[in-house]
């Protein structure tokens, strides 16, 4: 099944998916946002494997903007999409939406980010990515 983010572009399928439990609140009642983050890593870091580097670390989160919150029981949906292929790096969007199934409200995007990616080797030193997105 394939399923069209809010406003219509960019990816289809959800890198990963998250139905949003109690244990993830803070003390708000809220998702806490380090949840969040820590699921757009998850994700941008699918994305960007499908280049095939190898070992990859994140060494950046650019403009991580939060749009609406997210509650308990929202099934949120991580998309992704490559926007650059460095030398040694792969940045990623990921556009993160929550469809509030127990509020009955329909899809919203809730946050969204820029995920730098360094491919590195056995001694954690950057390396370069060859053009067929194998490591070097």
């Amino acid at each position: 099944m394939r399923e069209a983010t809010q406003n219509g572009s960019g990816p289809t399928q959800p890198a990963i998916r998250v139905i949003m439990m109690p244990k993830d609140t803070n003390a708000l009642g809220t998702i806490f946002g380090g949840i969040i983050l820590s699921y757009i890593d998850q994700a941008g870091a699918v994305e960007a494997h499908r280049h095939g580097c190898g070992r990859l670390v994140t060494v950046a989160l650019r403009e991580v903007e939060f749009h609406a919150p997210v509650f308990v029981g929202d099934l949120v949906s991580l998309y992704t999409e490559t926007l650059r292929v460095g030398r040694t790096s792969v940045t990623v969007k990921v556009v993160v939406e929550a469809e509030r199934r127990t509020r009955g409200t329909g899809r919203v995007k809730v946050t969204e980010a820029e995920v730098v990616y360094v491919h590195v080797d056995e001694n954690n030193q950057p390396t370069p990515i060859l053009p067929s997105g194998r490591p070097a």
